[in-house]
C-alpha cells in the first residue's frame, strides 16, 4: 500500500480533529483512529507541528527548504576550497 504524504495543512485540520475528539472524552487512540493515522504519526505530527498555525507551517517548511539548499551550497564550497588551494599551490610554484 502506497504512502500517503499529508500537506502541512492537513496535518495541522487533522491534528485539531483529533484535539476536540480528546477533549470530547475520546480516548486517544480512538481519536488517532478516527483521524487516519498510527499513533506513531500522530505524536511524530504533535511533536513537529504541535502549536503551529497554517502560515506558521508554510513559514516553517519554505525555511526548512531554503536552510537545505543552503547546507549544500556551503558543502560544495568546503568541497572547492582545498581543490582551489591546491590549485594555487602549483600556480605559485610554476611562477618561481
Amino acid at each position: 500500500m502506497p504512502r500517503k504524504r499529508h500537506k502541512p495543512e492537513e496535518i495541522i485540520t487533522k491534528l485539531r480533529q483529533a484535539d476536540v475528539l480528546i477533549s470530547q472524552g475520546s480516548p486517544v487512540a480512538d481519536a488517532v483512529r478516527a483521524i487516519g493515522v498510527t499513533s506513531l504519526t500522530y505524536y511524530r505530527w504533535r511533536r513537529e507541528f504541535g502549536g503551529l498555525k497554517s502560515d506558521q507551517v508554510r513559514r516553517l517548511k519554505d525555511l526548512e527548504a531554503e536552510n537545505t539548499r543552503l547546507r549544500k551550497a556551503v558543502a560544495v564550497l568546503t568541497l572547492d576550497k582545498p581543490i582551489l588551494a591546491e590549485a594555487a599551490k602549483g600556480a605559485e610554484g610554476l611562477r618561481s
